[in-house]
């Protein structure tokens, strides 16, 4: 290559990986992002460092952990009013497009934003394209901020972001300067009121008749009431128990669901035939994840990992879908097991652009020895590790074991799961003497990790305070006095 290669990034909006085809999904219509898997490395056992779409966000613009970076739960767009003047939740850090941006490189968000105000672009971008909500509310009729200009886009978010993109590919290809463009589609998305919309897409009829049995059928689970009773109790908005309660065996919404899907395949598409058609491929890593996970009614429950009380991460809330091509860089067809968080998308990035690490005590890792099939003997332990709140969680090849925090109200009890026995998780061995050896030592695994990068601050478990939202604020002045607060940036 004679210049820097372009990094395009494409995020989807709550999505576990086994809603594609590539990933064993044999209802749904992906056909692009199958055949960019079978030419890419797709990662098979990938995984969120949060439940939430704002962390996990945060955590891969800058390589961080929620209790690094402080943004633990959704940013609650319902109270930007109060809000500090062009506020975001990562001023200050250095990020993905700040990096980049200092290496010469052309940057770009093109599409939901959802980590401050979406009126102004966040430090390090230059081309800024979003949609007002970041709490989805619509595939359509959508307020767009625009480089300054402001107006309602009547159509398909997902078409327009892509068509946007495209634009921006275009305009650095002919300047030929090297270019990040972070492109995170709000879709498939999940939750009301756009799962209920009526709106018909192009790939609606498709799935009209579809019978969804990739979709789990089972009743509500305690852990599922007792989250929404929880959310009932500290809201004064209506939470509409039919929808969070019974969406997996609603058919319509799991065929809007999956239709949402398939347009975004179109999207994917459409941005790879963009590059073959500027000659542009070659120079070109394309990344294709999500920000999160979503339990379409596994386990009892549908929605992200703090829908149940206490949160989870369960598989279905915390796989995620990884897949990454470039041609003559990343081995064809290679489908790596290695155990992968979100956040190791920032260093592997940042290594593959030539750009040098400024800043230490960072968990992400690069994937650019599995991308180019080299050797992984500093990768480590085959460990990943997330938080969600008051739940903290190692995976290994074998063992998923979640770690709770309590209060002297609580009794919240720790999970341990043979995953690769109990694919399922649906036995917790947490008690059992057997185990008891192993649970100790995920345990100390666990507590050693957060020990090494947790900042005081911003741990929740030391009494650190979130950036601007947690679902748990009873639960935190419980533990720490009624003067614990979120904040809107720490001092």
């Amino acid at each position: 290559m004679t210049k820097k290669p372009n990094i395009i990034l494409i995020f989807t909006d709550n999505q576990q990986a086994a809603t594609l085809g590539c990933y064993g999904n044999s209802e749904i219509h992906t056909p692009h992002l199958d055949a960019l898997s079978e030419k890419g490395v797709t990662f098979d056992n990938a995984f969120c460092p949060n439940g939430f779409c704002s962390p996990c966000r945060a955590s891969v613009l800058t390589g961080k952990l929620p209790s690094q970076h402080g943004v633990h739960s959704w940013i609650d767009d319902r109270k930007k009013d109060d809000w500090p003047s062009a506020w975001h939740a990562l001023d200050g850090h250095n990020t993905l497009p700040k990096a980049l941006k200092a290496e010469g490189y052309a940057t770009a968000l093109v599409g939901k934003y959802h980590l401050g105000q979406p009126t102004s672009p966040a430090e390090g971008f230059d081309n800024w394209v979003t949609l007002e909500d970041g709490h989805v509310r619509s595939f359509y009729r959508n307020k767009i901020f625009d480089n300054g200009e402001v107006y309602d886009q009547p159509g398909h978010s997902v078409d327009f972001f892509t068509d946007k993109g495209v634009a921006f590919i275009e305009d650095q290809t002919a300047s030929e300067t090297p270019f990040f463009l972070y492109l995170p589609y709000p879709a498939p998305y999940g939750h009301l009121p756009a799962t209920k919309e009526t709106d018909e897409n192009r790939h609606t009829a498709q799935y009209a008749n579809c019978p969804m049995h990739s979709i789990p059928r089972s009743g509500l689970s305690k852990a599922a009431v007792d989250g929404f009773m929880l959310r009932s109790s500290e809201t004064s908005e209506h939470l509409d128990f039919s929808m969070l309660m019974r969406a997996p065996n609603d058919l319509a919404t799991l065929r809007n669901f999956y239709s949402q899907i398939s347009m975004v395949d179109d999207g994917v598409g459409k941005i790879i035939a963009t590059l073959d058609r500027l000659g542009i491929a070659d120079d070109t890593l394309l990344i294709f994840t999500t920000d999160h996970g979503l339990s379409t009614g596994e386990h009892g429950f549908w929605g992200h990992g703090a829908a149940t009380l206490p949160s989870n991460l369960h598989r279905a809330a915390h796989s995620i879908p990884m897949i990454m091509h470039q041609n003559g860089v990343t081995t064809q067809g290679l489908r790596s097991k290695l155990m992968v968080s979100g956040m190791d998308v920032f260093a592997t990035i940042l290594e593959h652009a030539g750009v040098g690490r400024t800043e230490q005590g960072l968990p992400s890792r690069s994937l650019m020895p599995v991308l180019t099939g080299s050797d992984l003997s500093d990768w480590g332990a085959d460990a990943v590790f997330s938080e969600q709140e008051e739940t903290r969680v190692i995976r290994t090849p074998k063992w998923a074991f979640f770690k709770r925090f309590n209060t002297r109200k609580t009794g919240f009890e720790d999970e341990l799961f043979d995953v690769e026995n109990d694919v399922g998780e649906t036995t917790n061995l947490a008690r059992d003497p057997a185990f008891a050896q192993i649970k100790n030592a995920l345990d100390a695994q666990l507590t050693a990790f957060f020990a090494t990068y947790a900042l005081d601050h911003a741990d929740l478990w030391k009494g650190g305070v979130p950036i601007q939202h947690s679902e748990r604020k009873k639960l935190w002045s419980d533990a720490w006095g009624d003067s614990w607060q979120p904040v809107y940036r720490y001092d």
